[in-house]
C-alpha cells in the first residue's frame, strides 16, 4: 500500500531505499531473463540443421521427377495423346536420354481435357540438364513441340523429389484408375507432414493402392502429391473407408489437416502408352 511505502521511506535514508530496492529487483530480473516471465512472450524454436529436401527424400537414389499438367483443346485430345505416346516411346527406349516416363494420364474428374505426365530423371539435376540440352538440339523433338503447341490451351510443370517412406513408383498392370491428391501446405510444415505420413502410410498398403509420394522443389512450393491406384471408384471408396478402422489413421489425419492450406483431388485414366496401367 502507498501509505506503508511512504512510512517506510521516511524511516530510512533515500540511499538505503535505493539499495534495498535494487537488492530486490536484480534477482527478479535475472530470473525473468531465462525463466517463466520471458517464456510468456518469446517462443524459442531450435533451428533446423538441414534442408527438408535432404531430410525427407531417398538418400540411396538421386532421382528427380518432373510433373507436367497440359490443358488441351477439347477437339485435339485424341491427336495429342497419340503424338505424346509416339515421342514418349522414343525417349523411353533411347538410352542416350537419362529419363523415362513413369506415367501418363487424362483427367477424368477434376480439370477436364487435361493430360498429366510424370517423368523420372535418373541422376538428378545433371541428368535433367543433359536431357534438355540434347532435346533442344534434336530437330525432331523441336518439331514435336511446335506441333504440340497448336493443341494446348496452357501448361505448367514442377520438379519433385520422392518421399523416402513412400513406395517406389513402378509399372503395374491394369485396368486401374488413379487418384492424385495434391496438398498445398503452410510454409515451414513439410518436416512435420513427413513425420506424420511416415507412420500413416503403413495403413494404406493393404490393397497395394499406394503408388508414390512427392514434394515440390521448383514451381509451386510446399506442395505434396500423393498418387494412388484403385480398380474403380467403388474400390476407392471401400479402401479409403477401411483405413479408418486401423488404429492410428485417425490421429494421422487429425494432426496433418491443420498443416494444409488447400487440397485437390484428380481422378485420372492412364493413356495407352503409360507404364502405370
Amino acid at each position: 500500500p502507498l501509505a506503508l511505502l511512504l512510512k517506510y521511506t521516511t524511516a530510512v535514508s533515500q540511499s538505503a531505499f535505493r539499495a534495498r530496492t535494487t537488492q530486490f529487483l536484480i534477482p527478479l530480473l535475472k530470473f525473468s531473463d531465462k525463466g517463466w516471465f520471458q517464456s510468456m512472450f518469446v517462443h524459442e524454436v531450435e533451428a533446423r540443421k538441414d534442408a527438408h529436401s535432404n531430410l525427407l527424400s531417398k538418400s540411396e537414389t538421386s532421382d528427380l521427377y518432373k510433373i507436367q499438367f497440359h490443358n488441351v483443346k477439347p477437339e485435339c485430345l485424341e491427336a495429342y495423346n497419340n503424338l505424346e505416346a509416339e515421342v514418349q516411346h522414343k525417349l523411353h527406349v533411347d538410352q542416350d536420354y537419362p529419363c523415362d516416363v513413369v506415367g501418363s494420364w487424362n483427367t477424368w474428374y477434376g480439370d477436364q481435357d487435361q493430360a498429366v505426365h510424370l517423368w523420372r530423371y535418373t541422376g538428378g539435376y545433371p541428368a535433367l540438364t543433359e536431357c534438355l540440352t540434347k532435346l533442344n538440339n534434336n530437330k525432331e523433338y523441336r518439331d514435336f513441340r511446335m506441333e504440340r503447341s497448336k493443341m494446348l490451351v496452357s501448361r505448367r510443370n514442377q520438379l519433385l523429389l520422392e518421399f523416402s517412406f513412400w513406395n517406389e513408383p513402378t509399372p503395374r498392370n491394369g485396368p486401374n484408375i488413379y487418384e492424385m491428391r495434391s496438398y498445398k501446405l503452410k510454409p515451414g510444415t513439410m518436416i512435420e507432414w513427413g513425420n506424420h505420413w511416415a507412420r500413416a502410410i503403413k495403413h494404406r498398403q493393404e490393397n497395394n493402392e499406394a503408388v508414390g509420394g512427392f514434394f515440390s522443389q521448383i514451381g509451386d512450393l510446399y506442395e505434396v502429391h500423393h498418387l494412388w491406384a484403385y480398380k474403380d471408384l467403388q474400390s476407392r471408396e471401400e479402401t479409403r473407408n477401411s483405413a479408418w478402422q486401423k488404429e492410428g489413421w485417425d490421429s494421422s489425419v487429425y494432426y496433418t489437416v491443420p498443416l494444409i492450406r488447400s487440397m485437390e483431388s484428380r481422378i485420372m485414366i492412364p493413356t495407352k502408352s503409360s507404364p502405370l496401367q
